[in-house]
């Protein structure tokens, strides 16, 4: 008992909390105590929204069910993380099998939710398979791209890209056209963090516009989300788009730099969706455009200490593997962020660890819980003349 709870402590919990990167779990909990304020000021007007007639939704519902899913999120953060890499490794691949089969399924037996068919209903609740998928996504296009170094003839750009364009094939059957943006960018940030050749770069890039002009020619839900962003007077499916960006740009620029202070937001009751798509706008009523720009704030502070400590990274599968799922994480807030300040159209895409949702904060747990574990390492161990340092790490299955 001599070493519990010190440096010298060699049991499983002492090691990982020595291990761990401790600033990054303490920068997630902090994501997830705001989330849970910010539902609570967003269920009071999404509680009437969703009441009428006979059936009354109670002004706190959504904040006790996201307590639930906290309650329930977390303690999965925690084990995932604490996992050894090359089970974390499996477990990942396994679940990319499970997910892609599930979204596969999700046209077939999907439940349809404000046009979109996104979700398979378990009883208990609804699944988003496509959440789940994309940390597992993350850690399986970056152990295919780390096995290039054991036998550079390997074709993982051709693998990878065609896996991305199975995946955003079943998204954009949904529609859902913000995964699908999330999907492509994080399998390109992979390719070019992981040393992909210029030449193949380059064309990947050029090809983006013409995926998007494609995109806008052939895909009716990107072509009206897009007139609705740029031309204001459109009608149908994208006047209602204008009408949500609308209002977000209304509600977030209501309470000015401090805020109306807490339940007294009045521009929130107009919003739809508060508590899952716009929730950074009702933030910025309450609570201030100052604590927008700090929770903005806090999603790059945990981009940026990732790709920080992984600079000295000698393992490609951690390299790729961690910087992935920062990548991932941080695209996905970029896009929140931006559809509810106008900067872009609306995509109905969730704020990491702050929207209120149960599949989105499960699936984001144990990608943070994936995120430390990868990037859990002892500090001491380079410090040892005992140990060996032969260049980069190979990662087999």
């Amino acid at each position: 008992m001599k070493g519990r709870g010190g440096r010298g402590d060699r049991t499983a919990l002492g090691m990982w909390f020595w291990d761990i990167d401790r600033v990054l779990l303490l920068l997630t909990l902090l994501l997830i105590a705001v989330g849970l304020i910010a539902v609570g000021a967003a269920s009071p007007a999404a509680a009437t929204r969703y009441s009428g007639g006979k059936h009354i939704v109670p002004p706190l519902f959504y904040l006790w069910w996201q307590l639930i899913w906290i309650g329930v999120s977390l303690p999965i953060l925690l084990v995932v993380s604490m996992l050894p890499v090359p089970l974390a490794r499996r477990l990942a691949l396994f679940g990319t099998v499970v997910c892609l089969v599930l979204l596969m399924l999700v046209p077939v037996i999907g439940v349809e939710k404000n046009g979109a068919t996104r979700w398979i209903n378990f009883g208990i609740s609804l699944l988003q398979p496509s959440e789940f998928l994309k940390p597992c996504f993350v850690v399986t296009v970056a152990w295919l791209l780390s096995m290039r170094a054991q036998d550079a003839a390997l074709p993982v750009v051709t693998i990878t890209g065609g896996m991305t364009a199975l995946v955003a094939f079943l998204l954009m059957l949904q529609p859902d056209f913000g995964q699908t943006v999330v999907f492509c960018a994080v399998w390109m940030a992979l390719l070019m963090i992981s040393g992909t050749p210029p030449k193949v770069m380059a064309g990947l890039i050029a090809a983006v516009p013409v995926g998007l002009l494609a995109a806008y020619l052939f895909y009716g839900v990107a072509r009206a989300r897009i007139n609705a962003f740029l031309f204001p007077e459109t009608e149908g499916i994208g006047a209602a788009d204008h009408f949500q960006t609308n209002a977000a740009h209304d509600t977030i620029t209501a309470g000015g730099w401090r805020g109306t202070g807490p339940g007294g937001g009045s521009m929130k009751f107009r919003l739809p969706e508060g508590q899952t798509d716009y929730i950074f706008s009702v933030i910025g009523e309450e609570f201030g455009l100052i604590a927008c720009m700090i929770i903005a704030m806090l999603f790059l502070a945990i981009v940026v200490r990732v790709f920080v400590k992984l600079l000295d990274e000698e393992d490609e599968f951690r390299l790729f593997a961690a910087a992935g799922l920062a990548t991932q994480f941080g695209v996905q807030a970029l896009i929140s962020m931006a559809v509810n300040t106008g900067l872009a159209p609306s995509k109905g895409m969730t704020l990491p660890f702050i929207s209120y949702g149960g599949s989105s904060l499960i699936a984001l747990s144990i990608g943070m819980g994936l995120l430390l574990a990868f990037t859990r390492r002892n500090p001491f161990v380079t410090r040892s003349k005992y140990i060996a340092h032969s260049g980069a790490h190979r990662s087999g299955i």
